[in-house]
């Protein structure tokens, strides 16, 4: 674990969700080769299926792992980054507002979109709130802690900034691939170039998640309120202004869409930086970060 820190922390992360998602994926609500029907709270059945495996991969992952190899002080560091609130109010009105416009706008490509948009209705606003907030404290927490807490400093103060964060891409798509195979993405009506297109577009989403981390210096906080906001947005608000597309599919499209050309322009922008600081890269070189 010492040695490769970052391996031990993916392959914990994986192996933890994956094998508390297995129920789910084999229950009537994934592949049905359980008789098993998972219980609808909030509404779905994920609450239930997903969240568990959800919760304890990532940052029990970090949390292990930061323990064993830069013991209490390791462990405040990860922490304090977990609760550095106080960054400038324009990061946290940037991102609830340049959120929905982006996911919006890059729908309009679409065949059919542009006349397909409604306005959503009030019912649909007055939900957003309680939405992001549950989606905060439920998918931003139990994922963030992990990619972006722990793996990110890492990959950066070992590859830089953009190699890090192409590295960190594909790794934290492919952790979401067993969902595949149940209600989360409308299981059956799912093939393998929805699955690949779903982890591609985790690219160019990691590489603005990247700039967020680093321009606020390396606020948790402000990145999970940006992963909570693109949740609330695509589960709740984008099938009330596009009700004709695919909920899932066409979501996806945007969702790379919108992503890669928003990482086109931070890394020219940026010059591939990032808003990343080589400074703070030396205290994971110092503590053995691989």
């Amino acid at each position: 674990m010492r040695e490769h820190p970052l391996l031990t922390y993916f392959t914990l992360s994986y192996g933890i969700t994956w094998l508390c998602w297995l129920p789910y994926i084999l229950s009537e609500t994934g592949l049905g080769l359980l008789p098993i029907r998972y219980p609808e709270i909030l509404g779905s059945s994920q609450t239930l299926g997903v969240l568990p495996g959800g919760y304890l991969g990532p940052i029990t992952a970090a949390f292990i792992v930061t323990a064993v190899v830069d013991g209490r002080p390791g462990l405040r560091r990860w922490a304090k980054r977990l609760v550095r609130w106080r960054v400038s109010p324009r990061w946290y009105l940037g991102v609830l507002l340049a959120v929905p416009v982006v996911a919006v706008v890059s729908t309009f490509p679409l065949p059919g979109a542009l006349a397909d948009f409604r306005i959503p209705g009030a019912t649909v606003l007055l939900l957003y709130v309680p939405m992001l907030v549950m989606q905060f404290l439920t998918t931003g927490l139990a994922e963030e802690p992990g990619w972006r807490d722990f793996a990110q400093p890492r990959l950066q103060a070992r590859y830089g900034p953009l190699a890090g964060s192409l590295i960190l891409g594909p790794l934290w798509g492919a952790w979401h691939l067993p969902l595949f195979f149940s209600e989360w993405a409308d299981w059956p009506n799912v093939d393998w170039l929805m699955m690949a297109e779903f982890v591609g577009s985790a690219i160019p989403l990691s590489l603005v998640m990247t700039w967020v981390f680093n321009r606020t210096n390396e606020s948790l906080p402000v990145v999970m309120l940006f992963h909570a906001s693109v949740n609330t947005v695509y589960s709740l608000v984008w099938e009330a202004c596009f009700p004709s597309l695919d909920a899932f599919g066409d979501s996806v499209h945007t969702l790379a869409i919108g992503s890669g050309v928003a990482a086109v322009v931070l890394l020219i922008a940026t010059r591939g930086r990032l808003g990343y600081e080589p400074i703070a890269a030396r205290e994971f070189q110092n503590t053995g970060a691989r």
